[in-house]
C-alpha cells in the first residue's frame, strides 16, 4: 500500500471516529426526555454529587461527562442546602442556573391560629405534611438546642410565632418549627422576657382570638384579668372554637355543651394552656394589661367592642350591637 493510499484510509478513519465521538458527545448532553417537573430537598453537597443524584433521577445523561464539561466551563460550584425543581428537557445552563436558584416560597402564618390549623396550610403548600407538623410540635424536647429559653413540656402550642415566612416546599416541620420558635425567642423573649411568660402567653392567646384591634388588647387583657379575680368564669366563645377545633361561627346554646377542659363557658380559671399563637403585642398586653373596671365586652361591626362594668350595661350593649349588625346585614352603615 502506497503512503498516499495510507495517508487516505487514516484520515478517513479519523474522520469517522471525530463524527462518532461527536455525535456522542452530543447525545450524551442533549436534554433527557423528563416527563415532569422534579422537585428536591437537598442539604448543602457538592456539585459533583449533585449532578449524579439528578443522573439517577433522570434530569441529566451521563453525570461525569456533565461534571467534567461544567469543571471545564468554570461552572462546578457547590451546591447550597434548599429545594430546587427542574423542568422537562432543561438544557445544561439551565440546568447551572437551577442549582445556583433555590425554590423561594412566603408562607403567611396568621395571628391566633392554632397547631391543627397551620398544618394544613403548611401541607397545603407542600411545606411538610399535617401529621409531621403536629406531632413534632407536640415533642417541645426536640427543639431545646435551638433557642435560649425554656419551652414548655408538652405542647409549642402559643409559641410557634406567627408571621410570613420563607418556606420553601419540602423544607419539612422540623425546619419550620425552629424558624418560628426563634422568631418568638426574637420578637418576644428578648423584648419582653421570660417573667410570667407562661401564664401571658395562654392570656395572650385568648385575647389574640378576642381583640381585633391593637389599642383594644390591653383593654380586654384586664377584662380577663378582672373576672379571673372575681372568681367569674371567662365564658370566651374563642376557647370553644379551639375546644372543637374548627373556627365557626357558634349557634345559640353551643358554647355550654362542648365538653372539654378548655370550654370557659364550663370551667372556671384560665384554660389549661394557650388556644393558639398569639401575635408579640397581645403577649404584651397580657403581660401589661389596662387598670380599670370593665367585666364585659360585645363586639360591634367595626371590630371595636362595647366594654361595660356590669350584667344590665351588658344586655343592653348587646342589643346595642345586634342592632347595628342587623344593619351591616342588610346593607345599611
Amino acid at each position: 500500500m502506497t503512503p498516499a493510499k495510507k495517508a487516505l484510509i487514516g484520515f478517513v478513519l479519523g474522520a469517522i471516529l471525530g463524527l462518532g465521538g461527536l455525535n456522542w458527545f452530543t447525545g450524551e448532553m442533549k436534554p433527557t426526555a423528563l416527563g415532569e417537573k422534579k422537585m428536591v430537598r437537598w442539604d448543602a453537597l457538592t456539585f459533583d454529587a449533585a449532578i449524579k443524584q439528578l443522573e439517577k433521577d433522570g434530569v441529566v445523561r451521563n453525570a461525569d461527562l456533565f461534571t467534567k464539561v461544567a469543571k471545564f466551563e468554570k461552572k462546578a460550584a457547590a451546591v447550597g442546602a434548599g429545594t430546587y425543581e427542574f423542568a422537562p428537557g432543561m438544557t445544561k445552563e439551565e440546568i447551572y442556573k437551577a442549582l445556583k436558584t433555590p425554590l423561594q416560597q412566603n408562607v403567611r402564618i396568621p395571628e391566633g391560629w392554632w397547631i391543627s390549623r397551620v398544618a394544613a396550610r403548611l401541607e397545603d403548600k407542600n411545606v411538610c405534611s399535617a401529621e409531621e407538623y403536629i406531632e413534632l410540635a407536640g415533642q417541645p424536647e426536640v427543639f431545646a438546642e435551638y433557642v435560649d429559653f425554656e419551652l414548655p413540656k408538652e405542647s409549642l402550642e402559643g409559641y410557634l410565632y406567627p408571621d410570613t415566612y420563607d418556606l420553601p416546599p419540602m423544607l419539612g416541620a422540623k425546619g419550620v418549627i425552629t424558624r418560628q420558635l426563634r422568631a418568638f425567642e426574637s420578637k418576644v423573649v428578648k423584648d419582653l422576657g421570660t417573667e410570667g411568660l407562661e401564664r401571658a402567653v395562654v392570656v395572650a392567646s385568648m385575647v389574640e382570638l378576642e381583640a381585633a384591634l391593637d389599642e383594644e388588647r390591653p383593654r380586654v387583657a384586664g377584662v380577663i384579668e378582672n373576672r379571673l379575680k372575681r372568681g367569674m368564669r371567662l365564658e370566651l366563645d374563642a376557647t370553644v372554637l379551639y375546644a372543637l377545633g374548627e373556627w365557626k361561627e357558634l349557634g345559640p346554646g353551643v358554647v355550654r355543651t362542648v365538653e372539654s377542659p378548655y370550654n370557659t363557658y364550663l370551667n372556671a380559671g384560665l384554660p389549661p394552656g394557650p388556644i393558639g399563637s398569639p401575635g408579640a403585642k397581645s403577649i404584651e398586653a397580657a403581660m401589661n394589661p389596662e387598670s380599670h373596671n370593665y367585666l364585659f365586652y360585645v363586639a360591634r361591626p367595626d371590630r371595636s367592642h362595647y366594654f361595660t362594668t356590669t350584667y344590665s350595661q351588658h344586655r343592653a350593649m348587646i342589643n346595642q350591637a345586634r342592632g347595628e349588625w342587623k344593619k351591616v346585614r342588610e346593607g345599611g352603615q
